[in-house]
Parts: C-alpha cells; sequence; structure tokens
C-alpha cells in the first residue's frame, strides 16, 4: 500500500559549506549534499527509507512555523 505524505525539511549550511537537511518529526532522519538540489533528492529518499524502517511510529504532526532566536552566552 502507498500513501502520500508531507514532512517538514529545514535545511542549513554546515561549517564545510555543505547543506544539511533534517526532517521535522522523524527522529534520525538527516543527510547533507552540495547543492540544494542534491540535498533534496537526498532527503527524499532517507524520508522513504525512514518510513520503511518506523512505519508503525511516523505520527503526522502540523507545521507551525520556524523562528530564529538570538541569545547571549558563550559557544564551545
Amino acid at each position: 500500500m502507498s500513501i502520500m505524505a508531507e514532512f517538514n525539511v529545514i535545511i542549513e549550511k554546515g561549517e564545510d559549506g555543505y547543506l544539511i537537511s533534517k526532517v521535522v518529526g522523524l527522529p534520525g532522519c538527516h543527510t547533507q549534499g552540495k547543492t540544494i538540489k542534491e540535498v533534496l533528492e537526498r532527503i527524499k529518499e532517507a524520508i522513504e527509507l525512514c518510513l520503511e524502517a518506523d512505519k508503525e511510529n511516523v505520527k503526522s504532526m502540523k507545521f507551525i512555523g520556524v523562528q530564529k532566536i538570538e541569545v547571549n552566552g558563550k559557544v564551545a
């Protein structure tokens, strides 16, 4: 059985210049790539693998938003 599902993906740029993508709501589902096209292709594959591996524990969450928050403090 095949179902259509949507997931929210966060993409950040690492110190080495690679793009790192993480799937909101699928812990451990992440990948990286050199370009947006590459990272989007790879994260789609990663989502499919995560869904196959953990079919029973995937729960859809409603996306609310992303907020950048600035704080003063020491960075390790």
